[in-house]
């Protein structure tokens, strides 16, 4: 999914959140289901200093640019398209939001390479408090499956994290489960601390995964 907007550049993303935002409004595009919004989102004081009109921020993992800028006011705005609103979860309704600014070239690779195109949405499972850390199971699409690994890297809602199990799912149910433990400072300084049961998650799999099943498939005698 490329940005929500349409927008023509790719940049990329490292999975680490930069701020915590809120959608506190949003207005439609047109007069039918068949067009987009317009996203009202306020950030953190300071956060838009040094963002322009065209750059790219990603909303809970989706890449959206910026349409219109308030930073008097810590807000700007973003269209995204119904299409990406099919696509993706958290957009489409006022609330917190993961905000991350696009890499820069001197910046570090804290998280992976991620691109801020979602590829497929999850289902919250499981979310409680083991000791000084949570654990999150997140319920994952059947086309998704194949590319969730042990110790591989998975981003939801855009935040960079480590898979700790994966289990296969049986019978009617599709897909796979996957196990993640988040430390503290992740759930505080997150919008993933205001997940919960059945919650729905935004997933993009490592860049990398997909290179490599690309590659296995051109390998494939005819």
């Amino acid at each position: 999914m490329r940005c929500g907007n349409l927008c023509e550049n790719t940049p990329m993303f490292t999975g680490i959140i930069t701020g915590v935002g809120r959608i506190v409004a949003t207005h439609r595009l047109g007069s039918s289901l068949d067009h987009g919004l317009q996203l009202e989102i306020e950030t953190p004081a300071g956060y838009l200093d040094d963002v322009g009109l065209g750059d790219s921020i990603a909303l809970n993992g989706a890449c959206m640019t910026v349409t219109s800028l308030a930073p008097q006011n810590n807000q700007f705005s973003i269209e995204i398209s119904a299409e990406s609103l099919g696509k993706t979860s958290g957009l489409a309704e006022p609330g917190p939001i993961n905000l991350e600014k696009a890499l820069r070239a001197h910046d570090r690779l804290g998280g992976h390479i991620v691109a801020g195109h979602v590829d497929g949405v999850g289902t919250v499972s499981h979310f409680a408090q083991v000791g000084e850390s949570w654990e999150l199971r997140i319920l994952a699409p059947r086309d998704l499956a194949k590319y969730l690994a042990y110790k591989g890297s998975i981003t939801v809602n855009g935040v960079s994290l480590t898979v700790n199990r994966v289990t296969d799912l049986d019978g009617d149910t599709p897909g796979c489960e996957i196990s993640i433990n988040l430390i503290s400072h992740t759930v505080q300084n997150t919008a993933l601390g205001h997940l919960r049961v059945q919650s729905l998650v935004n997933l993009e799999i490592d860049l990398i995964a997909r290179y490599v099943e690309r590659m296995l498939q051109n390998g494939k005698t005819p």
